[in-house]
């Protein structure tokens, strides 16, 4: 045996994936780009072979770098912690470079998120939303009395910190608000992004607003009472956060102040 076959035996072995049988991938990608008036939407098709532990963000790569250099679409961190890569995959909100091509079939559908703006193919504007949405739930500590940057930093409960830290895994991806169908409908909708963050906050023992101040920020057809409660969210969430608890917790809370 020569030492490429071994080296390729071992990549089989290590991967369950035979270089001898690599499968070819027809991905389907919604390209347009809103900036020429001359770009009408369209599918186009590109072809590779698959490779082994390939993910839809190397497949992507691999087709900008080899067929398609116009083609645009977000990465940073390729480790599911930026959230640039949000996308809707096989009509699925996703994370490309947490997405194995070996879990889906041989031909693929990409197309950008909907209800952000469009940048450009599978690029959108999540930024701008999250922005948007930072700014109307006022998403940072408010403190009655200014505070004392030499004083130590105040005390808090193991517990209480541990469930902070669970909703501060959001990576504002847009995968959410993607499958969210009041999103759709309703343009300033908050979605589960923004009551997830608002309820961090709220459990932030530093935060001294009171339900009724939260009341004011989410307490309408675009806060809490706005959701159809079809909990799509829940589903496609990448880090697996409890969206779906948390809106049951804040729409209670606000229920009883309302």
């Amino acid at each position: 045996m020569n030492k490429s076959s071994d080296q390729a035996n071992r990549r089989e072995t290590q991967t369950g994936i035979s270089d001898r049988s690599a499968r070819r991938l027809t991905i389907k990608i919604l390209r347009h780009n809103p900036q020429d008036p001359a770009s009408d939407p369209r599918f186009e098709r590109y072809q590779l072979d698959e490779a082994p532990g390939m993910t839809l963000f190397i497949a992507l790569n691999r087709i900008r770098d080899e067929q398609a250099p116009s083609l645009q679409f977000d990465f940073v961190c390729r480790a599911g912690i930026c959230g640039s890569c949000g996308m809707l995959i096989n009509g699925r909100p996703g994370l490309a470079c947490r997405t194995l091509t070996n879990k889906l079939d041989p031909e693929i559908t990409l197309a950008p998120l909907p209800v952000f703006k469009l940048i450009g193919d599978l690029s959108v504007d999540t930024g701008a939303w999250a922005r948007q949405m930072g700014e109307k739930l006022e998403t940072w500590v408010h403190q009655h009395k200014e505070p004392d940057i030499d004083r130590l930093e105040e005390r808090m409960e193991p517990e209480r910190a541990e469930e902070i830290h669970e909703l501060d895994r959001c990576i504002e991806c847009g995968c959410c608000i993607a499958a969210c169908g009041t999103a759709r409908m309703r343009k300033d909708f908050v979605g589960a992004a923004g009551i997830n963050k608002l309820s961090r906050f709220r459990l932030d023992p530093r935060d001294e607003r009171s339900d009724e101040d939260f009341y004011e920020l989410i307490g309408n057809d675009d806060g809490v009472f706005g959701c159809m409660a079809l909990l799509g969210c829940n589903d496609v969430c990448p880090k697996e956060l409890p969206l779906q608890t948390q809106l049951a917790f804040m729409r209670r809370k606000m229920a009883k102040f309302g």
